[in-house]
This record gives structure tokens, C-alpha cells and sequence, in this order.
């Protein structure tokens, strides 16, 4: 079977399965009552072996819906007589790994899950889709080359983090089981100067010398942990340095239409302590507005993301709401 391309903005229908609002929303649900219980939080490290998941009608909504709100998964539709399909699995299954954690594979045996393949409308083996916070996108049919396939991931990631936060799955290489050796003491890396230049910088209340000392990082290592939630923090110091917060406040009061005021408060609000009282405004303003104003607060709101941390439930909770708004 040739590899035929498919339109990522398509959205197939989903209700047959459960609404994706709902699904969503479960999927908050699930993640508070499972931090109330002590359990594992969501953004909490995953063994590289679970990027990869065997998934069946009854687990769908558990395992696809609901993580789909944390990492986008993608779908492997396959079957054991499927010829193509042995050359494309195995690829993807390497690529979940080399991605890992900013994808979830989801591998799904078409004979033995029927319904799941016609509420997809599967026409043929393999299908790969996607499913981004409850909203499923078809990617490719056939046996696409690897190229292709990197670029249509690449793709996918990136609409995943954009429109709607999804920074990925933090991977444990260490989880497998088997207890390592210790390891040798590993001397300083090559960014560990800058980035204590960075901190100086900061405690020094240079603000514009800790955002470049970051920056200067993450031009060469731009997935570098600690030089992105620098960064981000340095950023939102230097736009609230020389606001004026009671005029700040009364512009946000006075004006809730005014896309650039309610921005400046929700900074205010992350400065101050009020995390969720900065995301829910933020979050409001996308729900009130379209367009340039729309992306603005949404584009700030991922930023404040990246000053709080992906790790943290208010930020989980919140990239539900925001999902919630967009679509």
C-alpha cells in the first residue's frame, strides 16, 4: 500500500467513543484525585519501556484521551498479517524512544479492537493518527519513509506545545529495573558557567545580563532544562521591573477588553504568588477574545507555564482549561 498524506488539520469525530470535552475533563479530574491520594502526579518521570503501550477499546479513553492532555499520542493502527505494517511498527517504536517522552506511542491491534478502527474510520493498514488533547488528527497511511515521518512528529510536537502547552513526558532512563552501577562523578558540563553567571546575574538584579547569560545557553543547547525556566523567570522580572502595579491593576479592572492589560496583571499576579489567579485570567482572555489579541495571551500564558514548571498540577490543570477554550 502506498503512503498517502493526510491533512493534520483534519478532526475526526470522536463521539462515538466519548466527547472530548469530557474526556478531558475526567482527565482533570483524575489527575487531583490522584494528587489528593498521594499518587503520581502528571509530568512525573516514565521508564523509556512505556513510551510504548499496547492499548484496547477498554483502555482507550484511560489511555489515549486522558494522557493525550499531557503528550500528544500517537496511534498506530496494525495488525499481524499486515505485511507494511512490520516495516513501519518497529520504526515508530524507535522513534518514540529517540523522541523520548515528547511523544506517547499507542500501538492498537485492529482485529482484536474493530470498533476502535471504524469510529476512526480506518480504510486501510497501517493508519497512524494522532490525538492532542482530546482532539484526533489523521497523520499518514501506509508505510511512509522515515523522513516523512520525522517531519509529520515534528510537526505534531510542535502543535502540541503551541496551541496548547504539551511539553512532553519526563523519561527516567534509570526505571527499567535493573539497579545501575555507580556511576563515575561526571565533571562540570560545558554551559555550567554561564548559567552560574546567570544566577549571579540575577541575585545581583541584572536582569538583562541574566536573560542574555541564558540565552547565550540555549542558542547552543536549545533543550537545556535549567537555561529555559531561567530564562523564562528573568523575562518576567524584567517586564514587571518598572510597572506600576496599582495603575497595572486599575487598567485590568477598568478595562477587561484590553488584551494588553490583562497580560500585565497576570504577570503581576505570577510575581506576587498568585499562580492560578495568573492563569485563569489569561485563560479568560482567550475565551473572550479572537485573532492577533487571542494569541497574544495565549502565547504568554505557555511562557508563565515555563516560569512555573511543567511538573507543577497548576500548570496541568490549567493547560485542561486552556485546551477547553480552544476547541
Amino acid at each position: 500500500m502506498q503512503p498517502r498524506n493526510m491533512s493534520m488539520s483534519g478532526v475526526v469525530d470522536l463521539a462515538a467513543v466519548k466527547a472530548a470535552q469530557e474526556a478531558k475533563a475526567k482527565a482533570e479530574q483524575a489527575r487531583a484525585e490522584a494528587a489528593r491520594q498521594g499518587g503520581s502526579a502528571a509530568g512525573a518521570a516514565v521508564s523509556p519501556s512505556s513510551l510504548v503501550i499496547d492499548v484496547d477499546e477498554a483502555g482507550f479513553e484511560r489511555e489515549v484521551l486522558q494522557r493525550s492532555t499531557e503528550v500528544p499520542v500517537v496511534i498506530d493502527f496494525w495488525a499481524e498479517w499486515c505485511e507494511p505494517c512490520k516495516q513501519l511498527s518497529p520504526l515508530l517504536e524507535r522513534l518514540a524512544q529517540e523522541y523520548n517522552g515528547r511523544f506517547l506511542l499507542a500501538k492498537i491491534d485492529v482485529d482484536a479492537n474493530q470498533m476502535l478502527m471504524q469510529q476512526f474510520g480506518v480504510q486501510g493498514i497501517p493508519a497512524v493518527f494522532a490525538v492532542v488533547a482530546g482532539q484526533a488528527l489523521p497523520l499518514f497511511q501506509g508505510a511512509a519513509p522515515e523522513a516523512q515521518i520525522r517531519q509529520t512528529l515534528d510537526q505534531l510536537i510542535q502543535v502540541g506545545e503551541e496551541r496548547f502547552g504539551l511539553t512532553g513526558l519526563a523519561v527516567d532512563a534509570g526505571a527499567e529495573g535493573q539497579q545501575a552501577e555507580a556511576a563515575p562523578e561526571v565533571p562540570a558540563g560545558p554551559y555550567d558557567a554561564l548559567l552560574e553567571a546567570a544566577v549571579q546575574a540575577l541575585d545581583a538584579g541584572d536582569l538583562p545580563g541574566a536573560v542574555q547569560a541564558y540565552k547565550n545557553v540555549l542558542s547552543d543547547d536549545p533543550a537545556n532544562t535549567e537555561a529555559k525556566l531561567g530564562l523564562a523567570q528573568a523575562e518576567l522580572l524584567q517586564r514587571v521591573q518598572n510597572l506600576d502595579p496599582q495603575q497595572v491593576r486599575k487598567d485590568a479592572a477598568e478595562k477587561p477588553a484590553d488584551v494588553a492589560a490583562q497580560i500585565a496583571a497576570a504577570d503581576l499576579d505570577l510575581v506576587g504568588g498568585h499562580v492560578e489567579d495568573a492563569f485563569g485570567r489569561l485563560i479568560d482572555t482567550v475565551r473572550r477574545t479572537a485573532g492577533d489579541d487571542r494569541d497574544a495571551a495565549r502565547v504568554r500564558l505557555l511562557e508563565l507555564f515555563e516560569v512555573v514548571g511543567a511538573d507543577d498540577p497548576r500548570v496541568t490543570s490549567a493547560r485542561t482549561q486552556l485546551a477547553r477554550v480552544l476547541f
